[in-house]
């Protein structure tokens, strides 16, 4: 059985993503974009232009609800403090301080 304070996957896959939100948004972005060429490649009767379009206009889309999500989370974590006490961390460990 797991130890009480340990991370949950949930916790876990947050913090990446805060610590990557550019990174998870390309990867939302690349995933919805081979997802709707997929779909639309599904469809009969579309011509290879329309379903490129198409899979763009999803894409960006989704693209577009994603920064949305990611200013929330930044909106949130500077709300909190969160991200100032991140930033603390990392400049108390740097060595280069003179």
């Amino acid at each position: 059985m797991a130890e009480s304070n340990s991370k949950s996957k949930i916790d876990t896959a947050r913090e990446w993503i805060i610590e990557h939100k550019l990174r998870s948004v390309g990867c939302l972005w690349l995933s919805g974009i081979a997802g709707s060429i997929a779909y639309n490649w599904s469809q009969p009767g579309m011509k290879t232009s329309v379903r490129i379009i198409h899979a763009r206009l999803h894409a960006q889309a989704l693209t577009l609800a994603a920064l949305a999500g990611a200013a929330v989370v930044e909106y949130y974590d500077h709300k909190t403090g969160a991200k100032s006490e991140r930033y603390a961390k990392f400049l108390d460990s740097n060595p280069h301080k003179e």
